[in-house]
């Protein structure tokens, strides 16, 4: 690709970016939303992270894992136990991670 559209991409995706992004805060008034539409984005974010983590989590190579002996899915369940518990991300993400890198290096799963 030449330079010329390259920067004509990157431009192109910043003004779309922008439009996208910014359509709510450049309108003068409030946007009027149905009940469910309004009630539908407050799980937005909560089935985007779904749709990231739990694929890392239950496929390997693009296949399904073959066994539960995983350290991803204990570490999953961990963290997933502490937010149950202390309803704190934080330590949601230290638990994962704690149990994620014990099974990995101390058992080289």
């Amino acid at each position: 690709m030449s330079t010329a559209s390259i920067l004509i991409a990157i431009a192109g995706l910043a003004a779309i970016t922008l439009l996208t992004r910014g359509f709510f805060v450049f309108t003068r008034r409030e946007l009027p939303f149905p009940n469910w539409l309004r009630e539908g984005l407050h799980y937005a974010p909560l089935a985007a992270l779904a749709a990231v983590v739990v694929p890392e989590i239950v496929l390997r190579d693009g296949r399904l894992i073959g066994t539960l002996l995983d350290a991803r899915v204990f570490a999953a369940a961990a963290a997933a136990l502490w937010f149950w518990w202390r309803r704190g991300i934080l330590g949601t993400i230290v638990a994962g991670m704690a149990v994620l890198l014990s099974l990995r290096l101390g058992l080289g799963w």
